[in-house]
């Protein structure tokens, strides 16, 4: 961004200026640190096991264990998809 003097400067000049300068800067510098959110997709117990092909206990352990984190609503149990794609995706052979 420039410099802007003020001497000997319209009104009419500085919002020009202001239109030109400041405005697509402050745009691009927002918009960068606004972006939408995606929408966070929940599993149950049961789906989690289908796609990590576990066994019930298997997740009762990991969770126990801190390996996953389980958010509860209710009585019902729900993990974050993400979270297990992350988990899938550290333990990923090389």
């Amino acid at each position: 961004m420039s410099a802007i003097q003020f001497i000997a400067t319209t009104p009419s000049d500085l919002i020009q200026e202001i239109k030109k300068e400041i405005i697509p800067e402050l745009k691009k510098q927002l918009s960068k640190e606004f972006q939408p959110k995606e929408p966070t997709d929940y599993l149950t117990r049961q789906e989690v096991c289908e796609l990590l092909s576990i066994d019930m206990s298997t997740l009762h352990r990991w969770r126990k264990d801190g390996v996953l984190i389980a958010y509860g609503l209710g009585n019902r149990i729900y993990f974050k998809r993400n979270e297990i794609q992350e988990l899938i995706e550290k333990n990923r052979l090389k």
